[in-house]
């Protein structure tokens, strides 16, 4: 009997293999080596990104059942979530919590490819398609902050979608596109809906294909002291990605998870008071920490220097920041290909204190 249960699985799997062709699914995981060495943990943070931006997927499909993208019922639609239907204050606290980890995890899995220079040749589209999923991630959080449709979320997306207009031509057609017109309102809720559970899972699910399959064509970089420090002729020493790594990446997966509904559970995430478009500004408006950095420095900037604009000159240094950073491997390497090491560790240091040390004044101010 036994014997025979063992040739019917083994007659199911070679049906399913001849028709989905699972051996070569099989040979394409096997084939990505992991580089085994002080800094291999920072490799999880890539899949903790993944794992947290699948929760937020379904999570999200959830509260879709209920949500109305509409003034007269968005706030509503989610205070029923909360109150009315089963768990779903957990739900709901679950994908503000989530989305939060999900872009801290981008930015350490980001600063960590430029400290390991896993960016270097021949993965410069690799870090390429990494800074587009990292901003797809940023208009995720923006476009969501305004679905509850509470008071903070309001004004802080007008504040938001102001910053445009200061930019001569080009800035006003986006702010009003953005807008759906000339005010936030309904037709901006509209827009950022569609934004949020159409056009960004579109674009975020195209990167990441690609993001991953340049991933798995040119494998995992070795950093540089690896490389400098190993035996000539030998390879350094390397763990298959499946099932070695997996599980090691499952195991962190798990803990992020337990972290996530921690959080979820001990601190709900609050809805707030339904959004009033006639009424004034709360004092302390600000963004969520993510945007803090840039909200700060605008701030601090005067209202104008040399003659221009102080928030034009905000958002043209932002721009110039902004694509220099993408463009990073393309400078980070001299003629001869040598990576200029100490240049990219001071440029990524200096941007990490950057961003630490204004969101951290610009959230106790």
């Amino acid at each position: 009997m036994p014997a025979a249960k063992h040739n019917r699985w083994e007659g199911v799997a070679e049906w399913l293999n001849e028709r989905l062709a699972l051996d070569s699914i099989r040979e394409f995981i096997e084939h990505k080596k992991v580089p085994v060495h002080s800094g291999t943990i920072w490799y999880t943070f890539g899949g903790i990104t993944l794992f947290l931006f699948v929760i937020q997927v379904i999570t999200g499909i959830l509260l879709l059942v209920y949500y109305r993208p509409t003034p007269q019922d968005a706030f509503e639609s989610v205070q029923f979530i909360m109150t009315r239907v089963s768990y779903g204050w957990l739900i709901r606290s679950i994908h503000s919590w989530s989305a939060n980890l999900m872009i801290l995890s981008a930015f350490i899995h980001m600063f960590s490819v430029v400290f390991l220079h896993a960016y270097r040749r021949p993965r410069e589209f690799v870090w390429f398609s990494g800074v587009v999923l990292l901003g797809l991630a940023l208009a995720f959080g923006f476009s969501g902050y305004l679905l509850p449709w509470n008071t903070v979320s309001f004004f802080a997306t007008k504040v938001g979608t102001d910053i445009p207009t200061t930019t001569p031509w080009l800035g006003p057609i986006v702010t009003r596109y953005l807008r759906g017109g000339t005010t936030v309102g309904g037709a901006t809720l509209t827009r950022f809906f569609g934004f949020h559970v159409a056009l960004l899972p579109g674009l975020a699910t195209m990167f990441l294909l690609v993001h991953l399959g340049l991933i798995q064509k040119f494998g995992i970089s070795t950093p540089l002291w690896v490389d400098k420090t190993r035996v000539t002729n030998r390879k350094a020493r390397e763990i298959p990605f499946y099932p070695n790594f997996l599980l090691r990446e499952l195991i962190a997966w798990y803990a992020v998870l337990a972290v996530l509904g921690s959080l979820a559970a001990l601190l709900p995430w609050k809805l707030g008071v339904k959004a009033d478009p006639f009424s004034p500004a709360p004092a302390g408006i600000r963004p969520e920490w993510y945007f803090l950095a840039p909200f700060y420095t605008l701030k601090l900037i005067p209202a104008h220097v040399l003659g221009i604009e102080g928030e034009l000159v905000g958002l043209v240094g932002f721009g110039v920041l902004g694509l220099a950073w993408l463009l990073l491997p393309l400078w980070a390497a001299d003629r001869s290909g040598s990576v200029r090491q100490k240049l990219v560790a001071g440029a990524g240091v200096a941007l990490l204190a950057y961003l630490t040390t204004m969101s951290l004044v610009g959230y106790w101010r």
